[in-house]
């Protein structure tokens, strides 16, 4: 089936994959002598590198002696480090590299005898942002954008009887106006741009025929299930072929579809006419196994060979090969084989600490395994192309893909209006590249023409040197939108949309930009940058009813979370999403009340969680990190997990899980806390010292609470037990309460992470009902730290800034005996007269119609009062008399 309807659903199935630079030799099938298995060198040690511009590097007599030896992979590029470094292999500052510009590569090898009489290509996994590359000092070309694979014919240069000298400038230039890389995608993001030959580079060779190696990098093949119906398979495969020579020859083209046991089950065999360029086979599949992603990732092979007259295999690739049907529905969402398949996933940078860009295949299957450990069944491969090995794996393990090339926020400079010429070319180039080299993977769902280019005259931090009126993208769009259609029309396009039906200041406008692909994307950060996280329901159901036709995904969704900062109480106060105070419990928080609004609407046709791992990005001084987005699951070194990644594990994989949440917390502000336990078990028990508190089954969205626990003075230790099927699954963690906690409570009111004391740890706002949080303080921005403020009467002037306000009560439990309550309070604003409340102790007065502004403006005032504890509570009652009542600390001693 090739259908492809735009509306309610859209439909489609594919067959795949081509691995180039991945080949695998056939045993012969008489009279098919195979010789066709392409020789490969790959180019990994011995080379020298230095990071600077040099006239004359291309040559071979240039004298590279005193550059750095390296091996490729590799990026001379080291950015973001945590506050608290978790190990002597982290980034630190002093070990951080942010350098952007122009670096050489140099490397002498000897040609293997295996090229000799052969094409010989030079074969770049990928080289960032632009690399220029000479042979033995001859010139071979140059490729803009640093995220595809290229090809350059090396056949002439190439040398058998002396070493090799082969070259490559690599500029990774910051794009401005009139630079290097001024018309090279992506122009900005919210990532960072290494630099280097960060993927294998490797000689291949081929016969004068051979399929094309110069077909944007990919394999010259591409294969398109055109049919799957009750009578079988219909596979159509489409192959380019090319000659370097003037010879008259008579080939003919082999097609074979061998299955997982090695027996072939379609045949094509064709001769080649003449000159041919392009030729097409059909193989007729009559009972087809089906890819269906993870619960069977079935995958045939499928063999492709060029065969002369005399039965030589002059060119041969195999490539694994899967059957599926895919289809969108604005209304069902998304069904894989005519089944309804949820897909949920994450996004997924490549890089990591300590690497950078240059990772390994290895590194990569690590980060494979943690996201599948998690229930992942689909990625979004942000926001460039990927490489080949998250591919493979895909295919492997049934996780279906969306591929974007880097349109990310920009493509204009100043005030210009429109793309310029150069920049379209690139972005029809990395899309041709990005299409042609993953076209055949089973795995891959869609093309992803652009990410957030919708943000109008809304710009954010990152966008700020952007100038002038709002640049239309929809000329763009419409433009790469019909340029991808035409390359693969088996598949949908899509792309990711900030800012369509937000809720923006009086001014502000967003093109629509949705309507210009097949399929709608919307990042929405609803708890985070703005809203509340149950907003991202009714705000999703209203982009639906805007366009009823057209399938919906939520391409991005999530929260920063800082592994060494913590909060007593999410709603304690706001969020800083550009500054230092990201808990990780608020990040939890958020992805529980986002997921519950997105598993009850099937509409949506996948959700990925922005991001499965924490990533590199300069535009960032947030959390306990600088320069790193700390919205992963999994921490930048890709080993440390944070507590919402076993929230996701425990709803969306099998695999049975336990996790006690808050394990980093382990110094602890108060003695009676909640605790909570992420399990998919049909019963989980928790002890605290050895002691049950209780078993708890059918928890909501796999949570169980358990409310006002008591710790003891000293060492705590929980255990959760699920209560599975086969055994039991423990988790343990322990918790400290110090003697001054256990002795005295303070709280920090009106905010989601305590500030520090000179007289005591301080808890994060908790225990109230009612009010609403403030502060004096001016919270953080894109590349502008919080300010803090000086108030008088205090040397705690973070505690005293933030503050509670309206009418409302703090109700402590505590154990029975006499107390000394402190408060705390500061007039942020009012004026006298404005602002007038009394303060009540378990019903009695105990402060009456105090006036800060007359008392003290913008002054710390303190105010203490004895109060008899008898029902193991003290309710402290804010009530206002005039405008609201407010307090910014209280502290409360046996």
């Amino acid at each position: 089936m090739r259908a492809f309807s735009l509306g309610k659903m859209i439909a489609l199935a594919l067959a795949t994959t081509a691995v180039p630079g991945v080949l695998w030799a056939q045993s012969a099938n008489p009279p098919v002598a195979d010789t066709g298995a392409r020789p490969v060198m790959l180019l990994a040690d011995g080379w020298r590198f230095d990071f600077a511009d040099h006239d004359g590097a291309q040559s071979p007599g240039f004298d590279d002696s005193r550059w750095a030896q390296i091996a490729v992979p590799h990026s001379w590029n080291r950015v973001g480090y945590y506050l608290q470094p978790a190990g002597p292999a982290a980034n630190r500052p002093e070990t951080v590299n942010k350098a952007q510009g122009v670096g050489w590569y140099r490397l002498s090898f000897s040609a293997d005898a295996a090229l000799r009489g052969q094409q010989a290509w030079l074969e770049f996994d990928a080289a960032s942002r632009i690399a220029s590359v000479w042979l033995n000092g001859q010139f071979l070309g140059e490729h803009k954008g640093g995220f595809s694979r290229f090809r350059l014919n090396a056949s002439k240069a190439l040398r058998f009887d002396r070493a090799n000298i082969l070259a490559v400038r690599v500029d990774n230039s910051k794009p401005a106006p009139g630079s290097s890389t001024a018309d090279v995608l992506p122009l900005t993001g919210d990532f960072f741009v290494s630099g280097g030959l960060y993927r294998p580079v490797r000689l291949v060779g081929t016969q004068a025929v051979h399929f094309d190696m110069m077909d944007h990098g990919g394999s010259g093949i591409r294969a398109t299930t055109s049919a799957i119906g009750a009578d079988g398979a219909t596979v159509d495969v489409e192959a380019k072929l090319r000659d370097e020579s003037d010879k008259a020859r008579d080939l003919r083209l082999e097609t074979r579809l061998i299955d997982a046991r090695g027996q072939v089950t379609a045949r094509d065999e064709q001769a080649i006419a003449r000159a041919a360029t392009q030729v097409r086979a059909r193989l007729t599949l009559p009972t087809p196994h089906l890819w269906h992603g993870t619960d069977a990732p079935y995958l045939y092979r499928l063999s492709t060979r060029i065969i002369d007259a005399k039965g030589r295999v002059l060119d041969s690739i195999e490539q694994p090969f899967g059957v599926r049907q895919m289809q969108f529905d604005a209304q069902r969402g998304f069904l894989l084989n005519g089944k309804p398949y949820r897909l949920h996933g994450v996004g997924y940078h490549q890089d990591r600490e300590g690497k950078g860009w240059a990772v390994t295949p290895q590194d990569v299957a690590e980060d494979v395994a943690t996201m599948r450990e998690m229930g992942v069944n689909t990625i979004r491969l942000t926001h460039y192309q990927h490489g080949q090995a998250i591919h493979d794996l895909a295919d492997r393990y049934g996780i279906l893909l969306w591929d974007e090339i880097p349109l990310v926020s920009a493509w204009t400079w100043g005030e210009a209006r429109a793309a310029t010429p150069a920049l379209v070319d690139n972005a029809r180039q990395q899309m041709a590249e990005l299409i042609r080299q993953n076209e055949n993977h089973p795995s891959v769902a869609s093309w992803g023409i652009a990410n957030e280019v919708d943000f109008g005259n809304s710009l954010p931090g990152f966008l700020s040197n952007f100038k002038g009126s709002p640049p239309d993208p929809l000329p763009l769009l419409k433009t790469l939108n019909a340029f991808a259609k035409g390359l693969d029309p088996s598949r949908p396009t899509a792309l990711a949309t900030c800012c369509e039906g937000r809720l923006f200041s009086a001014g502000v406008e967003v093109p629509i930009t949705g309507p210009e692909v097949d399929l709608g994307g919307a990042n929405r950060y609803f708890g985070w940058y703005y809203g509340q996280p149950d907003d991202v329901g009714p705000a999703l159901d209203a982009l639906h009813a805007n366009r009823p036709g057209q399938p919906l995904a939520v391409t991005e969704y999530g929260a920063g979370g800082a592994t060494s900062i913590h909060s007593d109480n999410v709603l304690g106060g706001p969020v800083d999403s550009r500054g230092r105070a990201q808990p990780e419990e608020y990040e939890s928080h958020v992805h529980a009340r986002n997921w519950a609004q997105l598993a009850a609407r099937p509409y949506l046709w996948a959700t990925w969680l922005w991001v499965g791992f924490d990533f590199a990005s300069t535009v960032r001084s947030e959390g306990d990190a600088q320069d790193i987005n700390t919205k992963g699951l999994v921490s930048f070194d890709h080993k440390l997990r944070k507590d919402a990644y076993y929230f996701y594990k425990a709803n969306w994989s099998k695999a049975p899980t336990v996790h006690i949440a808050g394990r980093r917390y382990v110094d602890r502000a108060y003695r009676v806390t909640d605790v909570a336990v992420y399990s998919n078990a049909p019963s989980t028990d928790l002890m605290l010292n050895g002691r049950s508190l209780g078993a708890m089954t059918d928890c909501a969205q796999n949570i169980c609470v358990w409310r006002n626990v008591a710790l003891a003075t000293g060492t705590n230790v929980l255990v959760a037990r699920g209560a599975f099927a086969d055994a039991p699954v423990e988790d343990h963690i322990a918790w400290q309460l110090s003697a001054d906690a256990a002795r005295t409570i303070r709280i920090d009111s009106g905010t989601l992470v305590a500030g520090r004391s000179t007289i005591g740890v301080h808890g994060s706002d908790n225990f109230f009902d009612g009010g609403v949080a403030g502060s004096i303080a001016e919270p953080a921005d894109f590349g502008k730290p919080a300010k803090p403020v000086v108030i008088a009467g205090t040397p705690d002037s973070a505690i005293v800034a933030t503050y509670r306000e309206g009418d409302f009560h703090y109700r402590v439990p505590l154990d029975n005996g006499r107390y000394r309550v402190t408060l705390t309070f500061v007039e942020p604003s009012a004026q006298a007269g404005e602002r007038r409340f009394d303060v009540l102790a378990n019903g009695k007065s105990v402060i009456d119609t105090i006036d800060l502004a007359k008392v003290a403006a913008r002054t710390a005032v303190q105010r203490s009062f004895a109060v008899m504890v008898r029902n193991g509570q003290i309710d402290l009652h804010f009530r206002p008399r005039a405008g609201k009542a407010i307090v910014s600390a209280i502290e409360i001693a046996r």
